[in-house]
C-alpha cells in the first residue's frame, strides 16, 4: 500500500491511492485534476522517503470530487446572572479529493488497479438482469395460483 503525507492549507493529510480525503476549500472546479507538490513523506511498503521539508520530485495527482461543508459546530457564550447568551454556529467549507496517484521523479510503476475496476463493474450488471427475470417469473406464478383458487371456489 503506497501512501503519502501531504500538506494543504497549512494542515497535513494522509493520502492513499484510490481513496478520498477532505481538505480545506480549494478554488478548483469539480472534475478537474490537480497536482499537490507539498509531499512531506512517501511510503511504499518498506521504502520510506522523508523530505526536508518536502520530498524532492514527489507529487500527488488528485481529482476534485466536490465541495462540501464540514460538521456544524455550535459556539455558545454564557455569563450567569447578567443575561448574556450568544449562540453562533460554523461549518467549515471543504473540498473532497480523490487521490489518483503518488509519483516520485524518475520512478516508473505499473498501475493494475484501473484495469481491474472495469471487469468488476461488468460483473455487477449481470446479476441485476437475472433478478429481474426471477421477479417476472414469481409474478406469473402468483397469477396462476390466484386463478386456480378462484376456479376451485366456483
Amino acid at each position: 500500500m503506497r501512501y503519502a503525507i501531504i500538506e494543504s492549507g497549512g494542515k497535513q493529510y494522509k493520502a492513499v491511492e484510490g481513496e478520498t480525503i477532505e481538505v480545506d476549500l480549494i478554488a478548483e472546479e469539480t472534475g478537474k485534476q490537480i497536482e499537490i507538490g507539498q509531499v512531506l513523506l512517501v511510503s511504499d511498503g518498506d521504502n520510506i522517503l522523508v523530505g526536508t521539508p518536502a520530498v524532492a520530485g514527489a507529487t500527488v495527482a488528485a481529482t476534485v470530487v466536490d465541495d462540501t461543508a464540514g460538521p456544524k459546530i455550535v459556539v455558545f457564550k454564557y455569563k450567569p446572572k447578567i443575561r448574556y447568551r450568544v449562540r453562533t454556529g460554523h461549518r467549515q467549507k471543504l473540498t473532497r479529493l480523490m487521490i489518483d496517484s503518488i509519483d516520485i521523479a524518475g520512478e516508473t510503476r505499473n498501475k493494475p488497479a484501473k484495469q481491474e475496476a472495469a471487469p468488476k463493474a461488468a460483473a455487477k450488471r449481470k446479476p441485476a438482469k437475472k433478478a429481474a427475470t426471477k421477479t417476472a417469473a414469481k409474478k406469473t406464478a402468483t397469477k396462476k395460483t390466484a386463478a386456480k383458487k378462484t376456479a376451485k371456489k366456483k
